[in-house]
């Protein structure tokens, strides 16, 4: 059996849906906090199970012996390193023969602050003594081009990074790909894998690529990190993520989000999505 957690958000449902691909979803679970959002998965046959990333009790009955597991990285900034924990324990009193994680784009060499919970995270799996894979994704395009349109809109792509910096971004299908090969395949285990796009992209480029298809100026307005902060938390966004936020224009301006290892191709079995599909769909939506 395989199982993957945080079935119902983005990822998790891409994920679900490849394996259903690969494998009879009779041999698919998914660990959901609520079995109703989980319908249609459950429809297709694949068995749901109900458990919480912050109830340890609950998550006791939550994977079996010799089952392959997904643990999808919680989305609560501040509150994850302990839901990891939980997870990772379970696991490990059940047995799993593998557990793989979604991780972060260079691991311990990632200094930035949402990568701290990551890092805490990889170490306490590693020290657990549960079979492990480390799926350490990068960024997706759609962090950039969900809501693009309104973005196009407003005028112009605000970022605080350096001007040339790069960044390999990736389809969010193309990170579900490589965590259904490792999941339906053998040799991974130890593994830590850098996953990140096959072509690097300046925000001069992206903001050209988006005008060309939008037929509209879209400039790029380069603002500090401060006054990032400042846009960001006007917008509604807690300063605390904020600052996060403006710790990642900081760490791809310093390299730290492109990739060439190319090892999300090679467990995708194809190139990762151009971003410029992904900017034609944003652009749609």
């Amino acid at each position: 059996m395989i199982v993957v957690t945080g079935a119902t958000g983005k990822l998790g449902t891409l994920v679900v849906e490849g394996l259903i691909d690969r494998v009879p979803a009779e041999q698919i679970a998914v660990v959901v906090r609520d079995a109703a959002k989980a319908a249609r998965l459950g429809g297709l046959g694949v068995e749901v199970r109900v458990a919480d990333y912050d109830d340890p009790a609950a998550l006791g009955d939550a994977f079996r012996e010799g089952e392959k597991v997904l643990l999808i990285s919680g989305s609560e900034v501040g509150r994850r390193v302990p839901q990891h924990r939980a997870v990772i324990d379970a696991a490990e009193a059940a047995g799993v023969a593998l557990l793989a994680y979604t991780s972060i784009l260079g691991g311990p060499a990632a200094d930035f602050e949402l990568a701290r919970e990551h890092q805490v995270t990889e170490r306490y799996l590693i020290d657990s003594g549960v079979p492990y894979v480390l799926l350490r994704n990068g960024w997706y395009h759609e962090n950039y081009t969900e809501g693009l349109a309104g973005a196009v809109a407003a005028g112009a792509l605000t970022t605080s990074t350096a001007e040339g910096a790069r960044i390999a971004t990736a389809a969010r299908a193309d990170f579900a790909a490589a965590a259904v090969a490792v999941l339906t395949t053998e040799g991974h285990e130890g593994r830590a894998y850098e996953l990140a796009g096959d072509t690097a992209w300046t925000f001069e480029e992206f903001a050209a690529e988006v005008a060309r298809q939008s037929g509209r100026d879209f400039p790029v307005n380069r603002v500090s990190g401060e006054e990032l902060r400042g846009i960001l938390t006007g917008q509604g966004v807690p300063d605390p993520f904020a600052a996060v936020l403006v710790g990642v224009d900081d760490a791809i301006s310093r390299g730290l989000l492109d990739d060439g290892s190319g090892d999300l191709s090679k467990l995708a079995g194809r190139p990762t999505t151009p971003v410029a599909e992904a900017i034609a769909e944003g652009l749609r939506s």
